[in-house]
């Protein structure tokens, strides 16, 4: 394992987060939750490119808008960055969060160059891989509220599994440009301590990699509103469920 933290004290740490969160959910909330959604990439710098040639940002863009929707029918304050597509600068986007109870990155996932292949479609040559599929989520040990990081991100995890979507395994693998280490391997949480939003955010965070976007048939469903609906509700589900707690922001 490529961390200093152990695997016993990844569970610990997730298991006291889960504990906390569970327990509080039992008393109610105390307060109107707030979520930060970061909408990667922008039209400037727009991610990697899909199996059909749509780029990530306009995955991300939607899912995200989608997610905003579903939390705000639940009651949930809601903070859409770099929805406009003009946010360029990765620092200014966990500042424009200031004062939210959680901030999640939405993206869409690619692979190695080594495993795209190329193909026509639409009379348009693309590339694509069909080998991998899932969804991922990643956490930071730099980011002040680790633990509580680590607790979200798990719950996210574990309802979008419990929505019948299935992590990805593809960034453990000893490649470069991978190679990363499991913080909740059953969940598809990932440690990766130097991303930026992350490790500068304010509050816990997270990343998702909501699906693979060069793997053709992901493409086409994650494109679908009914997909999109799916993880927003999953997403939802897991963020009430941790974050309706007193406390939620302390380290």
């Amino acid at each position: 394992m490529n961390t200093a933290m152990g695997f016993a004290a990844k569970c610990a740490l997730v298991l006291s987060g889960m504990a906390v969160a569970l327990s509080a959910v039992a008393a109610g909330p105390t307060a109107a939750l707030s979520v930060a959604l970061d909408v990667g990439h922008s039209r400037q710098k727009p991610g990697a490119v899909s199996a059909r040639g749509v780029n990530e940002f306009e995955f991300n863009r939607a899912l995200a808008q989608t997610l905003a929707d579903v939390l705000r029918q639940r009651g949930v304050q809601v903070t859409l960055i770099g929805v406009d597509g003009d946010m360029n600068d990765l620092y200014a986007r966990p500042s424009r969060a200031a004062g939210a109870d959680f901030f999640l990155s939405i993206h869409h996932d690619s692979v190695q160059p080594q495993y795209l292949q190329p193909w026509t479609v639409d009379g348009a040559h693309r590339r694509y891989s069909d080998r991998f599929s899932g969804f991922s989520l990643f956490v930071s040990h730099q980011n002040p509220y680790f633990a509580q990081s680590l607790a979200c991100a798990s719950l996210l995890g574990a309802r979008l599994r419990a929505a019948g979507f299935q992590p990805s395994d593809h960034h453990a693998e000893p490649i470069p440009g991978e190679n990363r280490s499991y913080a909740d391997r059953a969940n598809g949480v990932y440690d990766f301590d130097q991303l930026v939003v992350l490790r500068m955010a304010s509050q816990p965070a997270a990343l998702l990699e909501a699906g693979i976007i060069v793997n053709r048939a992901d493409e086409q469903s994650l494109r679908q509103p009914a997909t999109q609906t799916r993880i927003a509700t999953a997403v939802a589900d897991g963020l009430e469920r941790c974050l309706a707690r007193p406390g939620a922001t302390t380290p």
